[in-house]
């Protein structure tokens, strides 16, 4: 495709596939990975390879990865080779400047909890302590390390089992359920950039799990090939269970404001449809699914 650039990462300079693949893979969430030497020294260190990946157990993995310009380990990978424990605590915007600070490469020994000035609490479950201002912070013991490559820019899979868990109250619903538009959140983003999950940022979209979406493919041909309806827009409407019966299309076709459209475009069907698919879109934007199908299948039923 001529608008598309294929590459081979064989033959890309391990920097550049790097950049690629941090800025395409985003926003990613931060593991604030605390973790302890056999000495008792502690280290802390932000980690954007980072996921949940079971519930039961409850299993978290991050990666440590070996550094591209000289192949050398990182202080978090040889902790938790010596003392298989880390306490993994979720980054908000309110201490993102702190976290950033953090992952500065300080000389073996020094504790990152001192130089960004955060407050380091005594686990439950394992030595390594976890970070105060955390909305969440897990206690976990490492049940594996898998190793990715011997050479620069490797990962290293650090496998943790989740023993406890921290909530700071101020983020929890009455039922104590976390709430996200509450939490504040950052996701890591190529080069220096982050981005944060609030305000305007989020949105919701209905998960398809009780019941089964008639899919796009069910959707009249006039709208699956609107000019004005985007995908995610098709892909909503997709996500009901039924297409409007006749009776509410003509209900809605019927209304006052409906009527004078109707009226106003009745010689020009390109125009009328135009308009249609542009009220049936601010519809779905707005939540009203089943009005917004009505609205944009009265072309079908003229």
């Amino acid at each position: 495709m001529k608008d598309t650039l294929s590459i081979n990462p064989a033959n890309l300079p391990l920097a550049k596939l790097h950049g690629y693949l941090l800025a395409a893979v985003a926003p990613r969430p931060i593991a604030f990975a605390s973790t302890i030497d056999s000495q008792g020294s502690v280290n802390l260190s932000p980690f954007s390879f980072f996921n949940a990946f079971s519930a039961n157990p409850p299993i978290l993995i991050f990666s440590p990865a070996r550094r591209g310009r000289d192949n050398s380990t990182k202080d978090t990978y040889d902790n938790v080779k010596q003392v298989a424990e880390v306490t993994i605590n979720i980054v908000n915007h309110d201490m993102a400047e702190q976290m950033s600070l953090a992952s500065t490469e300080y000389d073996k020994g020094i504790n990152e909890f001192i130089k960004a000035g955060l407050t380091p609490v005594e686990s439950l479950c394992v030595k390594p302590p976890w970070v105060q201002e955390s909305p969440v912070a897990f206690e976990c013991k490492v049940n594996d390390i898998i190793e990715l490559g011997s050479d620069g820019g490797a990962g290293n899979l650090v496998i943790s089992e989740v023993l406890y868990v921290h909530l700071n109250k101020q983020y929890l619903r009455q039922d104590d359920s976390l709430d996200p538009t509450k939490i504040d959140q950052i996701g890591r983003m190529g080069e220096n950039w982050y981005c944060r999950a609030s305000g305007d940022a989020m949105f919701e979209i209905p998960k398809p799990l009780l019941s089964k979406g008639i899919g796009v493919d069910q959707l009249p041909e006039s709208i699956r090939n609107s000019d004005i309806l985007t995908g995610n827009n098709l892909g909503r409407i997709g996500n009901v269970e039924k297409l409007p019966s006749g009776d509410n299309v003509q209900r809605i076709a019927e209304s006052e404001p409906m009527k004078s459209l109707l009226e106003a475009n009745s010689k020009n069907s390109n125009e009328l449809k135009r308009q249609l698919h542009l009220k049936g879109k601010l519809l779905i934007e707005r939540g009203n699914i089943h009005e917004a199908l009505a609205t944009l299948m009265i072309v079908d039923y003229l």
